[in-house]
């Protein structure tokens, strides 16, 4: 007989595998593998360049366009320098809450999917569920691209996805779009004695961060009070800086990290746009008249779409008709939604779990929510045997 999970035992299974981002998946990808297998349900595995991780994604139902997926990453982040009153990768259960590394962000939806599977084999859907399982979500939404290629190459395509991201089974129609980038600016070094023979690294990195507040200040100012985001607006911001060698030396090198975090209707590749403008205009020109050698580097490290609000989406409407909710919801910050969304697929973020609980010590899920979801997975196969 196949192996039959509640959803419990199921977050249980997955808890134990202990997917920090800065390790290997496969054990759990290999355990999904083995267990929908078990249950007749041939899933494609798809690997990373090195070899190390691997997303999943499998058909249940008729092999037909149109289907919904069920989309969550298997990766979390990790526990080290946290308070944790407990073991993080062991399940435990206490006054209404289930603890674990993963509970709630997000192998909280990847259990219902999976422990959904004998309901969903055993009704008569007329269109199929797609499961999805990625990796590295929690270091740049890497692992879905190529998971979603392959769900497209290999077929049947789905219309709709729906990413478990923790949201309280509330309907999150839009997010926004966040970018990682490295500043690097090459400078001339001298004795500060000589500061106009020299060009300052440190002096012109300030001057590029400083513009990114200026813009962020006015994004502020020209904000819409009804986006319901919060903040409601594009901000741009400096994370980490490093440069300059001494006090009474002109810096040669200094090299910043910041991100971009675009609103609906604002792209990454417009603020990109803008930021290498004020460089080559603002910056570099004043360098090089100094010293020819000189220059600034950007480098995108990281690039995840927003999720924009579609228009009658189908996702949407599935997931309100589903959850019965009906309130304007967005957040501000990035799942994988809006990269299936640009590969044409109709998406939503809808999951159980509080996002106050993500990458917390002690983070749990309320077994409130999990029956929430178990619900909506029920709900959802009966929708879809209709």
């Amino acid at each position: 007989m196949p192996t039959r999970y509640s959803a419990r035992d199921m977050l249980a299974r997955l808890v134990a595998f202990p997917t920090v981002s800065s390790r290997s998946n496969l054990d759990l990808i290999a355990f999904v593998e083995d267990y929908l297998a078990g249950h007749g349900v041939t899933s494609t595995r798809v690997t990373d360049e090195t070899g190390e991780k691997a997303a999943l994604h499998a058909v249940i139902g008729p092999q037909v366009d149109g289907g919904i997926a069920l989309s969550a990453h298997t990766d979390v982040v990790p526990v080290e320098g946290q308070a944790w009153s407990r073991d993080p990768f062991t399940l435990e259960e206490e006054n209404g809450r289930i603890y674990g590394r993963g509970t709630c962000d997000m192998k909280g939806f990847a259990a219902l999917a999976l422990a959904g599977v004998p309901d969903m084999l055993a009704a008569n859907l007329k269109r199929p569920i797609h499961i999805a399982l990625s990796y590295d979500e929690e270091v740049g939404c890497l692992g879905a691209p190529p998971m979603i290629e392959s769900m497209l190459a290999s077929g049947p395509r789905p219309a709709t996805v729906i990413v478990g991201e923790p949201s309280s089974m509330q309907v999150i129609t839009a997010h926004k779009g966040t970018a990682v980038i490295r500043v690097t600016v090459h400078g001339h070094s001298v004795h500060s004695s000589q500061w106009d023979r020299g060009v300052s690294a440190v002096a012109a990195a300030a001057r590029i961060v400083a513009w990114l507040d200026d813009q962020t200040r006015a994004n502020q100012a020209a904000a819409d009070p009804e986006l319901a985001m919060d903040p409601p607006f594009t901000t741009l911001h400096c994370g980490t800086i490093e440069g300059g060698t001494a006090a009474n030396i002109v810096s040669r090198s200094c090299s910043f990290h910041c991100d971009i975090r675009t609103i609906p209707g604002e792209t990454l590749e417009m603020w990109m746009e803008r930021l290498q403008d004020f460089v080559d205009t603002r910056i570099v020109p004043g360098m090089k008249a100094v010293h020819p050698e000189t220059g600034v580097d950007i480098e995108l490290l990281a690039a995840v779409p927003g999720l924009a609000p579609e228009d009658h989406g189908k996702a949407e409407e599935i997931a309100r008709r589903l959850t019965g909710d009906n309130g304007r919801h967005m957040v501000v910050y990035g799942t994988e939604a809006g990269q299936f969304q640009a590969r044409g697929i109709s998406a939503v973020v809808c999951g159980p779990g509080s996002i106050d609980q993500a990458h917390q010590p002690d983070e749990y899920i309320e077994t409130a929510q999990l029956a929430a979801g178990e619900q909506f997975i029920r709900r959802l196969v009966a929708d879809l045997s209709r």
